[in-house]
């Protein structure tokens, strides 16, 4: 926080689960969307077996879910959600509209859940052996942005997933959420140079 009047910034890092069981579930069930994020590693991805107007109503219905699953303040659901058996509170779908995405996803339930309290796990792990370097990594890409260009940052929010991805990289997943392999995240050099771009594009 800053003085007042002075331009603030909101950085939230997360392997959420909610997300992590979304990215698990797009790929048992052989969903290409969004198409330019990789894969999580070590999760076989399905062979894509369906009809294709099956296969188009079930990517529909999935884009939807995750559109709510990474911002659900900018994406609300139009009717009432209700939780899926087998994911405890993880996974809720709208009560109409989603039916086959429903019915795709509940054999999965034990191994995505499984998947995602793992991973995120992992990641908590991971972060508390380096206190303080999650803000310090921001806050280092947000001082040379402002060296750069001679002002100071404007105020901005930034949602961070790290995630275990195959392929290295940054991507945008929302309008204010990016996906970071955890690989990149880890190697702070790295991290520096493909997180500058994207606070710049804020800032």
């Amino acid at each position: 926080m800053g003085s007042a009047g002075a331009p603030e910034w909101l950085i939230r890092e997360d392997a959420g689960q909610p997300v992590l069981l979304a990215l698990y579930l797009r790929q048992v069930l052989g969903i290409r969307s969004p198409e330019e994020l990789p894969h999580l590693r070590g999760i076989p991805a399905r062979a894509n077996d369906r009809a294709e107007e099956a296969q188009a109503l079930l990517e529909r219905q999935w884009r939807e879910y995750w559109a709510m699953t990474v911002e659900p303040q900018a994406h609300p659901a139009e009717v009432p959600l209700e939780l899926v058996d087998g994911f405890g509170t993880l996974l809720a779908l709208p009560s109409r509209g989603a039916e086959q995405l429903r019915a795709a996803v509940t054999p999965f339930g034990p191994e995505a859940l499984a998947f995602a309290q793992s991973a995120n796990a992992r990641y908590r792990r991971d972060a508390s052996h380096g206190t303080g370097t999650a803000y310090r990594a921001y806050a280092s890409a947000i001082a040379e942005h402002e060296r750069q260009i001679g002002r100071r940052a404007h105020s901005f929010e930034l949602n961070v997933q790290v995630l275990p991805l195959t392929q290295r990289g940054v991507w945008w997943i929302g309008s204010l959420t990016v996906a970071v392999t955890d690989g990149l995240r880890g190697d702070v050099a790295a991290f520096d140079a493909a997180i500058h771009p994207i606070i710049a594009e804020l800032a």
